[in-house]
């Protein structure tokens, strides 16, 4: 980072503002690429006079970059308020709770460290920063002022500041401290060193005439996914600015407050509510230095890990590659990350080098697979149509509780979780009715606010099976506050996929979970069945219901009788 090779020879590059400086004083400021500072000092006298004598001289800050070797990576020039720091990116901050750098630097005048020293030092995880004040008259080291990051604590506090002191009398064992630092960071975050889940924080950035509370269950929602794709979530963030940043969806001010919780709680992942840009995505990654996904891209890794059958993993498949496709950039290397992981799940876990046409390639192929396993689908469904056996498809919202019906229906064991998108293969059952009647029962894949449109359109496929139904089971969970809500998206969903046409009947789970008098005002308002999956008992004006959809002729032939009967 510190040094460039020009003719065969290492020349010592300076950072910053070295524009109309003098030759001899670009010289000297080369030369502090040759001191060396022991590892148990912050700076030394000598070099620390070097510095503040050079910067009233040129009128300029002059700040060092000193690893815990007490090397010295960095020489920057700054104007007379500031200095910028450049990019570390020899120096990742990866899982380290501190970076293993501290910036040292004059200030012009004995004054302490500014509000831009602070947030550099949260932001970019120093070890420590020190600023040295001179003496205007001959440039000699006044005080120095020093800062550091202070552990996880519950006034919430980022850094803590220290009274300045005299240059020279300063006795600071900096290696010392900063392991003992280091330390005591280990142990204010209490987290389980074998769990080796990503961590994660959710942010949700939404306009501000936008639906509160709408925001407030689109996080939830978003806490729901992660859990099922095994994330830890450790905190969630809120904003909602009149106007939303082009380049970071959230404000900078809230950007800061994040990426100082994001180390402070040691987060590896930040997830978006808001789908985000290509664009988005690099910057933020670049700034926080953590990976950062959005909600499309959570629910794609959750159905890549949950796919099973050929006809889901080609589907999962082709939405990934659509979805990253337009992700492509520059020589087509966006790919080249896949690997293991959140967010990483997808076509191929091997590192991928593809390009525009490759990827288009990969698309076309999936697709003709998709329509030779569809053509599969329609014979069977031709066989099923042929035998007159109606058909019954269970819809709704995910983990409503669709695959625990279909199981205490068909007394079978299909696998049903507490989880969102725990059922994305399509399931099918014989369901007996009286006078031996049989009808085939389908559990399908849950609906969700905000579907991945390249999803859906893969999953369009296997959603064809529903045209084939005589019947569909809306179910709905009773017991969630925003049930209305998750109706109106799944009937939204039904109308877009062309199956709103198709006779239903809303039923009401999980009305253990809810009072009777409650559950009774809602059945009458929205003319629904009221249904307890996990208790059979619960079931017989469901079945019922569907009996008298089925087969209206047998009602007809029953009216029939008893008007004979009674006249």
């Amino acid at each position: 980072m510190t040094l460039c090779i020009k003719g065969g020879f290492f020349i010592p590059q300076l950072y910053g503002n070295i524009h109309g400086l003098k030759a001899n004083q670009l010289k000297r400021l080369e030369h502090i690429y040759r001191r060396r500072i022991p590892h148990n000092l912050l700076i030394t006298p000598e070099l620390g006079r070097y510095l503040t004598e050079l910067s009233q001289e040129i009128g300029r800050q002059i700040g060092i970059i000193v690893n815990r070797k007490g090397s010295i990576i960095a020489a920057i020039v700054g104007d007379e308020k500031e200095i910028v720091i450049p990019v570390l990116a020899d120096y990742p901050l990866g899982r380290k709770r501190l970076r293993g750098l501290r910036c040292i630097h004059t200030h012009l005048k004995n004054e302490p460290l500014s509000q831009d020293d602070l947030t550099d030092l949260a932001l970019l995880r120093l070890d420590m920063m020190a600023a040295i004040g001179s003496i205007l008259e001959d440039g000699l080291p006044a005080n120095i002022f020093i800062s550091h990051l202070l552990p996880l604590n519950p006034e919430g506090k980022t850094f803590e500041i220290h009274p300045p002191v005299q240059f020279h009398r300063m006795d600071l064992k900096s290696d010392e401290f900063i392991l003992a630092l280091e330390e005591e960071m280990g142990r204010a975050v209490v987290r389980d060193i074998k769990d080796k889940r990503e961590r994660a924080i959710l942010i949700s950035a939404s306009r501000s005439r936008g639906d509160k509370d709408e925001q407030l269950e689109s996080i939830e929602e978003l806490k729901e996914l992660s859990r099922s794709a095994n994330v830890a979530v450790l905190d969630t963030i809120i904003q909602r600015p009149k106007e939303l940043n082009p380049k970071y969806l959230m404000g900078s001010g809230k950007l800061k407050e994040l990426i100082i919780k994001a180390l402070q709680k040691e987060a590896t992942l930040l997830i978006f509510d808001q789908e985000l840009t290509p664009t988005q995505i690099r910057e933020i990654g670049e700034i926080t230095e953590l990976k950062v996904i959005d909600r499309t891209q959570l629910i794609l890794d959750i159905f890549a890990s949950r796919a099973h059958s050929r006809d889901g993993k080609v589907q999962v498949e082709l939405a990934q590659l659509k979805y990253r496709f337009s992700r492509l950039t520059g020589k087509g290397t966006a790919l080249s990350r896949l690997a293991g992981g959140i967010g990483g799940r997808g076509p191929g876990e091997t590192k991928l080098e593809v390009d525009r046409r490759r990827v288009q390639d990969k698309i076309s192929h999936l697709e003709k697979q998709l329509k030779s396993l569809s053509r599969g689908r329609l014979e069977r469904r031709r066989r099923r149509g042929a035998s007159g056996v109606p058909i019954i498809s269970i819809v709704g919202y995910t983990n409503v509780g669709k695959t625990t019906l279909l199981n205490t229906l068909t007394k079978s064991e299909t696998r049903a979780e507490d989880l969102l998108f725990a059922t994305l293969d399509t399931a099918s059952r014989r369901l007996r009715f009286p006078r031996e009647r049989d009808t085939v029962i389908t559990d399908t894949v849950g609906f969700i606010r905000h579907l991945p449109k390249d999803l859906l359109k893969a999953f369009k496929a296997t959603l064809e099976e529903m045209q084939d139904a005589d019947l569909l089971i809306h179910l709905a969970d009773i017991s969630s506050p925003n049930f209305e809500k998750q109706i109106e998206v799944v009937e939204n969903i039904l109308k877009e996929i062309g199956l709103d046409s198709i006779e239903r009947v809303l039923v009401f789970n999980k009305t253990d979970k809810t009072s009777p008098e409650i559950t009774k005002n809602l059945c009458r308002r929205y003319n629904a069945i009221a249904i307890s999956a996990i208790h059979p008992a619960t079931l017989g004006s469901l079945l019922k219901i569907l009996e008298e959809r089925l087969w209206p002729e047998d009602m007809d032939e029953a009216v029939t009788s008893l008007f004979k009967v009674r006249h």
